[in-house]
């Protein structure tokens, strides 16, 4: 493995490109700031310069006009025809003052119609000069017509200097709103820009700040790392493993120091390959390593091998090789994990060749269970009919002796009778298949009771049950559960006292048996069979239920030693549990836990 390198941290380059991207961003706000102040600053020029033209033009208009009076007047005293000059290219001149003028307005649709009712004016006024000239030279000369059109020229040179003078005031009231807001965009521009900047200098210390812890963080992971790399080679070492790496690009193949190590070499003793590689590999798997290698890149199918090595020192041992896929832009690496396995693989076969003796072993047992059943139970029916055969006078002509062992056999083949049974009852408990189904444990029990009818009215016995849930079981298994704890309740009562069988049903949780239910949160109906009989002590609790054990004489209390055994049988195949509390001489509590 190689160190990491800067900017390789799982923040660092998203963090600095944010920074590198806003700092462009900003860059341009200010150069698009000072873009559209340099902008502002040039149309306002540009607005001043036209309104200066606009004032210009007016003001030669008038001129012109106050020319042509004058012309007019020098004529009408002197009457020579020469003063009339001005006056007569006057009107071109100023035709083409107010089409400058209309030019210069021409996206002013209130200048354009105030430029239109000053041409008006204007016309009217040179209309009126025209009408002044012609009575001055009307003989007879009329004096009063004279006067009122000098006096209407008058009037209407100061209409005209108003409506110049408002052509001007408009003129000067757009440059003033202009400059106005070109004043607020220049005041605002430097203040923005500065803040700008302030904030694009704040986010380059941040960067150095950001950058600078980086780096610590990086020369700690490279600690991190170099720690992690050794960990990983001596985990190797421990653990009998290899990794290679094979990039697909360049074809390139890495071999860690412990591959090295299992083949029984020196550490990169030789290049790494497949062909150097396939030089230690067993000649019988040969074929195994060279498919996988084909169908690595061609098919990307990396399932795991199981093939040999010879080591150096001769030494066969067994690896097992995966491998997966890492994708990246460029190159596509295949990352390989080989593992000794020769302790493991050896364990195995010890561990095949042992359960093929236990399935010998299984096999005898069940033509044991064979003979049990049948060639075992034919010589027994024999003795107990031969000995059932024998009539009283045959008996009365034994001796004494003779009689009570003719009794001893009989008892004998009467408790192997049910010795036998019981056997073939646990074997059909472990070998029965387990069968669920939805019962209702109530019909279980009462049948459970029919059974045991006979006994239960010798005894006189008393049995109380609450009422029992509908869950799934094995029937006929539940159904022998009950009919074996109330038995045995039945077995241990108190001579001459009629006995007080109790059976109640609670749901609870795991949690509130934790010492030997495991299933956290896991939901049981506990049923409990207790009575009021000879009861035991607590120390055989787990004793009883023991194959053919019992805590008295066999002679006191008839059995085979197996019913309980076959309880926890029971229990354990429904995922159950089964413990007992006994009392000595108070009886005894025997409490079934079976999954909800």
């Amino acid at each position: 493995m190689q160190l990491i390198k800067p900017g390789t941290l799982f923040k660092s380059p998203f963090f600095l490109r944010g920074v590198f991207v806003l700092s462009l961003l900003m860059l341009l706000y200010i150069s698009s700031v000072s873009y559209k102040h340099n902008q502002a600053l040039t149309e306002s020029s540009e607005l001043l310069v036209h309104s200066y033209k606009i004032q210009l033009q007016l003001e030669h208009i008038l001129s012109l006009l106050k020319e042509a009076e004058i012309a007019q007047r020098g004529y009408i005293t002197t009457s020579d025809s020469v003063l009339l000059r001005p006056y007569k290219i006057a009107p071109g001149q100023i035709y083409d003052s107010f089409l400058r003028l209309k030019s210069l307005t021409i996206d002013n649709h209130e200048q354009q119609y105030n430029l239109d009712t000053l041409l008006q004016f204007i016309n009217y006024r040179f209309k009126l000069m025209a009408l002044t000239l012609q009575s001055s030279e009307a003989i007879p000369f009329n004096e009063t017509e004279f006067g009122i059109n000098l006096l209407q020229g008058e009037h209407l040179m100061e209409d005209i200097q108003a409506q110049i003078n408002k052509i001007d005031r408009r003129e000067l009231l757009y440059l003033k709103s202009h400059q106005q807001t070109y004043e607020k965009e220049a005041l605002f521009s430097p203040v923005s820009t500065f803040l700008f900047m302030i904030f694009s200098l704040l986010i380059v210390i941040l960067s150095f700040l950001k950058i600078n812890k980086d780096l610590h963080v990086l020369k700690k992971s490279n600690e991190q790392l170099l720690i992690i790399n050794e960990s990983i080679k001596h985990a190797e070492v421990i653990g009998e493993f290899y990794i290679s790496q094979w990039n697909q690009a360049t074809n390139e193949l890495v071999f860690s120091d412990n591959l090295y190590r299992l083949l029984g070499v020196e550490p990169q003793s030789f290049p790494p390959t497949i062909g150097n590689y396939l030089k230690f590999v067993h000649p019988d798997d040969k074929h195994i390593v060279a498919k996988s290698e084909e169908s690595i890149f061609k098919d990307e199918k990396n399932d795991p091998g199981f093939y040999r090595i010879i080591r150096k020192d001769g030494e066969v041992r067994y690896i097992m090789s995966v491998g997966k896929f890492i994708h990246d832009e460029n190159n596509r690496i295949h990352i390989g994990i080989g593992k000794d396995i020769t302790e493991q693989h050896l364990s195995n076969v010890a561990l095949e060749e042992r359960n093929h003796e236990l399935e010998q072993s299984i096999k005898e047992l069940e033509s044991f269970n064979r003979v049990a059943s049948h060639d075992l139970q034919e010589p027994l029916r024999k003795i107990q009919t031969f000995i059932s055969r024998i009539s009283e006078k045959d008996k009365g002509l034994i001796s004494e002796s003779g009689k009570a062992y003719l009794s001893k056999i009989e008892t004998s083949a009467n408790r192997m009778r049910i010795l036998i049974d019981d056997l073939l009852l646990f074997s059909r408990t472990n070998k029965a298949e387990k069968v669920f189904a939805k019962t209702d444990l109530n019909l279980l029990l009462e049948n459970a009771i029919q059974e045991l009818a006979q006994n239960i009215e010798e005894k006189n016995a008393d049995i109380h049950s609450d009422p029992l849930p509908e869950i799934n079981v094995i029937p006929f298994q539940i159904h022998q559960l009950f009919v074996n704890l109330i038995g045995n309740a039945l077995k241990y009562c108190k001579p001459g006292i009629p006995p007080e069988i109790k059976i109640e049903c609670t749901k609870l949780t795991s949690d509130q048996y934790p010492a030997f239910i495991k299933d956290k949160g896991k939901k049981y109906y506990k049923i409990t069979v207790s009575d009021k009989g000879m009861g035991f002590e607590q120390q055989y609790a787990e004793n009883i239920f023991l194959l053919f054990t019992r805590l008295h004489q066999k002679l006191d209390y008839p059995g085979s030693g197996i019913g309980l055994s076959i309880c926890k049988k029971i229990a354990e195949n429904h995922n159950g549990f089964i413990n007992a509390e006994g009392n000595p001489g108070m009886g005894a509590t025997f409490s079934v836990f079976l999954p909800a």
